[in-house]
């Protein structure tokens, strides 16, 4: 029987390879499909190549004084860029035995590597190694989020492919070494080496470029400002892999392992006393600037005498009085008559927390809110002159009291807030009602206050910053107008390209001349023999508010000359209370001092806006000479008709009574 030609026996065969690469085609493009919209569809495009050493790239700043005198420099630390013949041939190798010593072996990818992390990490049950190439690590830092996503580790191998694509070998390694962080805000192999060691990157020892290799692994927690010796042992693994590799000799590696490279000054100065007010400012010139900004010259406004003076008067009295007092905190801001920062204390001590009680905390102002409530009254018609009864007062459930659980009777409202009486505060709030208080609130610049809150706002139950609480007292400092307040006077470009420059502005009205006139004067009196705030007095002309919280967990004193405005917060971070410290005790004694050392060298200036106070205005009552008469009637009568006196008796001390107006009382700050 004749056999089948062959073609005609393999025939099947070859239709079946032919279809089943068809299906594995269609499999692919619809895999690569699905692997582009599920994966890939966000994946960032790189930049130029010319962009790639400034891109993502936050600017570094150098802060100047109002007097444009260098304070400090701030934001990452890059050094200059260096390339590979730059550097000693210790320098590059050192990271690659750290990082990837097969760089220059395998692609952007190396599944050798992969393979051997998955390995070590299925025997040790947990990740305790990676298998990312350099080109990878320097993709993920510069283009993608840290997550650790099975969609970002694709996207970091498809960039890094991209990378090499783009750049050669040597170039990926010159943009990992300048572009890498190695903590304490430091990028770049030049910025660590002139940070941790005072020193460019190409003059480091084999000792030094081992020591910095070994920190990208976990760069905040190896800094060598933080962990020493846990940075010294890994660069002693990174010393140890170069000799096995063959780049060091035995004795090289014995010799650089033997030595623990000293750090500069530079890699363990502080900010001194203006570390809070950077933070702030840092943050106000990034607001201010775009994405990719060159490095920045920013002029700010403080006054570093008065800078200085803040920090020391703060520290000296919180940590005598302060701790007496059961305060562990306190903060402080300092407005100049344009509503430019002069000084701000956040806390302190920086180094211990940078939390910057100036203007991240937000804490229930007290009695210091009591102005805006009289400001309001005003503006309905109220007079300082008007009389108010202190005694028991209820709404609904809520029945405030006084410090002290005493009333006074009938008082005039500018008494009232000179002694900060409670009682009297809440039926100021209750008659110009919560719109009111929401809209003057809003015009003084306290955003934290509702539109229309209920009368615990009176006694301060609504939590305000200490910056946003000093800035609005100056609208009664300027005449009832607001000004923003502001740190930065001019922004520039390393080059001197302008960017920004604060324009001197007018204030915005936001309480009318009068009512200003006569918040002043009453404000005046807090600081007057009798008044809440009378320790704060100096010899200048100044008006300003004691405050408490409840239970006495956050004492204010908010006060104003002619020149400056001053905020002074004390208290504790967790909010447990004082002993039974008031605004008019450590705030009032900081602000004191504060102000006689900012005035010290100024001509004595009085508010020299204020109008005279206006005139009750009443209708005359016809009957009223008939009463006067009356009056005067009765009391020739009860003249004559009273006995003659009996001899005096022997004096004897008499009790005095708890409300004897000839001397001060205890101050009315606590809202119950």
């Amino acid at each position: 029987m004749p056999r089948p030609p062959k073609q005609r026996r393999w025939g099947w065969v070859w239709k079946s390879l032919v279809l089943a690469g068809v299906l594995l085609a269609a499999v692919l493009v619809a895999g690569g499909v699905y692997i582009q919209q599920r994966f890939l569809q966000d994946i960032p495009e790189l930049p130029a190549r010319a962009q790639l050493y400034a891109f993502n790239r936050a600017p570094g700043i150098k802060f100047f004084d109002r007097n444009g005198d260098l304070i400090a420099t701030r934001g990452p630390r890059y050094g200059d860029r260096v390339r590979l013949t730059d550097l000693p041939p210790h320098v590059p190798l050192a990271f690659l035995a750290a990082e990837d010593h097969r760089f220059y072996q395998h692609g952007p990818i190396d599944l050798q590597a992969i393979a051997r992390a998955a390995y070590v990490n299925f025997r040790a049950g947990r990740v305790v190694q990676g298998g990312s190439t350099l080109s990878q690590q320097i993709a993920k830092s510069l283009f993608l989020t840290p997550d650790q996503t099975a969609q970002r580790k694709l996207q970091e191998a498809v960039l890094a492919w991209r990378l090499e694509r783009m750049l050669t070998k040597d170039e990926v390694l010159e943009l990992y070494l300048n572009r890498v962080f190695f903590g304490a805000n430091t990028f770049g192999v030049d910025g660590a080496a002139r940070t941790y060691f005072g020193k460019p990157a190409s003059q480091l020892t084999l000792a030094e470029s081992a020591l910095l290799a070994a920190l990208p692994k976990a760069p905040s927690r190896l800094a060598l400002t933080n962990d020493m010796p846990a940075a010294l042992a890994r660069s002693r693994w990174v010393l140890q892999r170069m000799q096995e590799t063959g780049w060091i000799t035995r004795e090289e590696m014995i010799a650089a392992q033997s030595q623990t490279p000293a750090l500069a000054p530079t890699a363990t100065s502080s900010d001194g006393p203006y570390g809070y007010l950077l933070d702030h400012a840092t943050t106000e010139v990034l607001r201010r600037i775009g994405p990719n900004s060159p490095d920045l010259m920013v002029r700010l406004s403080i006054d570093p005498v008065l800078q200085n003076e803040a920090a020391r008067i703060l520290s000296q009295i919180m940590a005598t009085d302060g701790v007496t007092a059961g305060a562990d905190q306190a903060a402080l801001v300092t407005l100049g008559p344009d509503g430019s920062v002069r000084a701000m204390v956040g806390g302190v001590d920086y180094t211990r927390s940078v939390f910057n009680r100036a203007t991240q905390a937000k804490r229930q102002p007290g009695s210091t809110f009591k102005p805006f409530v009289y400001a309001a009254a005003l503006e309905k018609g109220v007079l300082p002159t008007d009389i108010r009864v202190d005694g028991p007062v209820k709404f609904g459930d809520w029945q405030p009291g006084n410090y002290g659980e005493g009333y006074r009777g009938s008082v005039t409202v500018e008494t009232a807030l000179s002694r900060s009486i409670n009682t009297v505060a809440v039926k100021l709030g209750a008659e110009a009602g919560g719109p009111a208080l929401g809209d003057i609130s809003a015009r003084f610049g306290l955003t934290s206050i509702p539109r229309n809150p209920d009368l615990s706002v009176t006694l301060g139950a609504f939590e305000v910053t200490l910056l946003e609480l000093t800035s609005g007292f100056q609208v009664f400092q300027q005449a009832g107008g607001r000004l923003t307040p502001s740190i930065i006077e001019e922004i520039r470009t390393v080059e001197g390209e302008g960017v920004f420059a604060r324009v001197p502005s007018a204030p915005v009205p936001a309480l009318d001349i009068s009512h200003a006139s006569m918040m002043v004067k009453m404000m005046g009196k807090v600081l007057a023999p009798g008044g809440t705030g009378a320790r704060a007095a100096f010899d200048w002309p100044a008006a300003g508010k004691t405050g408490t919280s409840q239970n006495w967990r956050d004492a204010w004193f908010i006060g104003f000359t002619p020149e400056y405005v001053t905020g002074v917060w004390v208290g504790n971070d967790d909010d447990t209370p004082m002993n039974r410290v008031t605004g008019g005790a450590i705030p009032a004694q900081i602000w004191r001092q504060l102000m006689i050392e900012a005035h010290k060298d100024l001509e004595i200036r009085e508010f020299d806006w204020l109008l005279p106070d206006p005139e009750p205005m009443f209708d005359e009552d016809p009957r009223n000479p008939f009463y006067q008469g009356l009056a005067s009637e009765f009391a020739d009568a009860a003249v004559r008709a009273e006995p003659p006196p009996l001899p005096p008796e022997p004096s004897q001390p008499q009790p005095r009574d708890a409300f004897d107006n000839s001397r001060p009382l205890p101050e009315d700050d606590i809202p119950f």
